[in-house]
């Protein structure tokens, strides 16, 4: 179980406080000190770390919302905290959890935090490329004005639009086609 405590500063941005709600962490902490496996079911605790991660990166961009770099931490954290739960649920989701859950063939804590671990960075190297993709862009056709004179704009743009079945104010490969076909090109 994880608490989320809600309020308001005296400027009006949010406070946000997360706890996990563990009974039981005392207890597997001294048998942890004492040598003892233990398996603690972390959710509520990750839960916890991954609301306040995402709460403190949204009010330092709150803060500095045209900070370049301070709107790349935002997409990182936010990237990460996401994958990260997504990870961490999978993994409950495939019976992969701890005993306290699943019973005694349940995972100890550190061999569940190795399989969350494992999950996470397959997921994140899901997510990156080699090299990043080529940024296109097409410049617009420079027609001179003269030319330009010569032809019916009025009939050109219901053509375009008979076409620009998306109303995108692009056509795509398909809607070209078939316009060239109905031209008899």
């Amino acid at each position: 179980i994880t608490s989320n405590l809600v309020g308001r500063n005296d400027d009006g941005s949010y406070i946000k406080e997360f706890e996990a709600s563990h009974g039981t962490v005392t207890d597997l902490w001294l048998d942890h000190l004492a040598g003892k496996e233990t398996s603690l079911n972390p959710l509520g605790l990750v839960e916890a770390l991954l609301g306040a991660m995402s709460h403190a990166a949204r009010l330092e961009l709150d803060e500095k919302p045209n900070d370049k770099n301070v709107q790349e931490m935002h997409a990182f954290v936010d990237n990460f905290q996401s994958t990260l739960r997504t990870a961490l649920h999978n993994t409950f989701r495939y019976g992969q959890g701890t005993r306290d859950m699943c019973g005694p063939t349940g995972f100890t804590t550190e061999d569940f935090i190795a399989k969350v671990a494992w999950r996470l960075n397959r997921y994140l190297a899901q997510q990156v490329e080699e090299q990043a993709p080529p940024e296109l862009k097409e410049g617009d056709l420079a027609v001179p004005k003269e030319k330009l004179a010569e032809f019916d704009q009025k009939a050109i743009l219901k053509l375009f639009e008979k076409y620009d079945k998306d109303g995108s104010g692009k056509i795509d490969f398909k809607e070209f086609s078939k316009m060239l076909m109905k031209m008899g090109v």
